[in-house]
């Protein structure tokens, strides 16, 4: 996605490399079709496997489908590709490709990487999930939605459909972002599923060197922003320091401790990237900031509402998945709403015409999700 300056790759596997503080580290099968896995394999080498605990994610079909443009990869549940008494085949053998490229035997928590709406509802795909960690190929598993930001009651079914299944799911939140991941986090606390959260820095605005749209390279993946959203982020995020000086914390830190507290989230995972220009800093200080986060000092009741109070986003634009604002043939990543959403919709007191749809398309542009 071309985030910032690239790093040589010393500079990079060190990042990387679990320790001084950080013991979680999280790959997708699909990122540099499997060359992210094999970066974070070298990386991994000589440190003790119990030392760390390894994400793994697959979902996307960079074997057998062909790249479509920006929308990357297809699922591989798409119909064009296999059918269902494939897909367990399939996950088998895209788990045993992602482990051989990191150099490990297992996965901690695997992860389906992006799912579409077969991918939530499949008892077929869930099947081939079960297989692979009875195969001792994982020990837990979970759902990572998106890249893009929705599919809210879809996730929601998920956890429920398979409750027995799934122990971790991957949702974008933070203090600029609440809305709408903060709707799937008591469901999720329900069903006993911990999250990991994701984009925890807002494309860098919670670093704080970033401070202009026009400090992007090019090609820079968050000038698919609308001009302006940079301002619009500091300018909350100038309301919010205050909260982070009584704490003792960096923005970063905050934003952090702030995601921590609402259960049940359990990992935060922002984005480290080393910007252009003299204001930037060093990433390796990014990664020593998110090394020193833990859930104390803890933020207070009081203070937490008003941090998601000036971080407000709700209605700011428009989500995947399942949506009353879509009508007509199912896309990959956006359908219609059916009885079995609506009424879960119901039973968690969500109006999927209010509470999941565009209400300010001026805010809308400004605040589009960085995946």
């Amino acid at each position: 996605m071309h985030f910032g300056e690239p790093l040589q790759e010393a500079r990079l596997l060190a990042l990387l490399r679990p320790g001084e503080g950080i013991d979680t580290v999280i790959t997708a099968d699909a990122y540099g079709a499997g060359e992210a896995d094999r970066m974070l394999g070298r990386a991994l080498r000589g440190v003790p496997r119990e030392r760390y605990c390894l994400v793994g994610a697959v979902g996307h079909d960079f074997y057998a489908g062909r790249r479509e443009g920006a929308k990357g990869f297809p699922r591989f549940t798409d119909p064009r590709l296999r059918a269902q008494s494939e897909y367990a085949p399939y996950i088998r053998m895209a788990v045993e490709r992602s482990l051989e490229r990191c150099g490990v035997e297992h996965f901690d928590l695997l992860l389906l990487h992006n799912p579409d709406r077969t991918g939530y509802t499949s008892e077929a795909v869930w099947q081939g999930m079960q297989d692979v960690r009875e195969a001792g190929l994982t020990t837990l598993l979970g759902v990572a939605p998106g890249p893009a930001n929705g599919f809210t009651l879809d996730l929601i079914g998920c956890m429920e459909r398979f409750a027995e299944l799934i122990d971790w799911a991957m949702i974008i939140l933070s203090p600029l972002e609440p809305w709408p991941g903060e709707m799937v986090l008591a469901p999720a606390a329900a069903n006993g599923v911990s999250v990991i959260t994701r984009v925890v820095d807002h494309g860098g605005v919670f670093h704080d060197d970033v401070l202009d749209d026009d400090d992007f390279a090019e090609h820079d993946h968050r000038r698919f922003r609308a001009a302006g959203w940079v301002q619009h982020g500091r300018e909350r995020l100038e309301r919010m320091r205050p909260y982070a000086q009584r704490r003792g914390l960096t923005m970063l830190q905050l934003a952090c401790v702030w995601n921590l507290a609402q259960a049940p989230v359990r990992c935060v995972a922002p984005t480290l990237i080393q910007e252009g220009g003299a204001h930037a800093r060093p990433v390796e200080a990014k990664r020593a900031e998110l090394a020193a986060v833990s859930g104390r000092p803890a933020l207070s009741d009081a203070e937490l509402a008003a941090i998601r109070a000036i971080g407000d986003n709700s209605g700011c634009m428009a989500l995947k998945g399942a949506s009353a604002e879509h009508a007509g043939p199912e896309q990959a990543d956006r359908w219609e709403l059916d009885g079995n959403l609506l009424a879960l919709a119901t039973r968690w007191s969500i109006d999927p015409r209010l509470d999941l749809a565009r209400r300010d398309p001026v805010a809308a542009q400004s605040s589009r999700p960085i995946a």
